[in-house]
């Protein structure tokens, strides 16, 4: 891979990967202000050899909760909630209690 495109590549993660990607435009709610805040996780690599090279490149973030700053100087910290990992929870709680009373029933006979 030539050297311009390995420079093209960086300067676009640079970029993309810059300012605002763990703290969010501030947010001004009556006399609060809310900081978005997210993690933000990146990563690379390359394969290939000579004349067929890959780059790949991944990126995943999610939203972690939110500072608010109100008038009087206090800063709370609010998580933000995943409903989706607490009905995945769910489902596998109520999986788990299905084949245990299966197992149970099984052994009775």
């Amino acid at each position: 891979m030539e050297d311009a495109t390995r420079r093209d590549i960086l300067e676009t993660l640079t970029e993309r990967l810059g300012k605002r990607q763990v703290f969010g435009e501030p947010v001004q709610q009556g006399d609060t202000t809310l900081l978005p805040v997210a993690s933000v996780r990146s990563g690379g690599g390359r394969h290939g050899h000579r004349d067929d090279d890959g780059v790949g490149i991944g990126v995943d973030a999610r939203a972690v909760g939110a500072f608010s700053v109100s008038a009087d100087g206090k800063v709370a910290w609010h998580p933000a909630v995943n409903v989706n990992k607490i009905v995945w929870g769910g489902q596998l709680a109520l999986a788990t209690v299905l084949v245990a009373f299966a197992i149970a029933f099984r052994r009775k006979r």
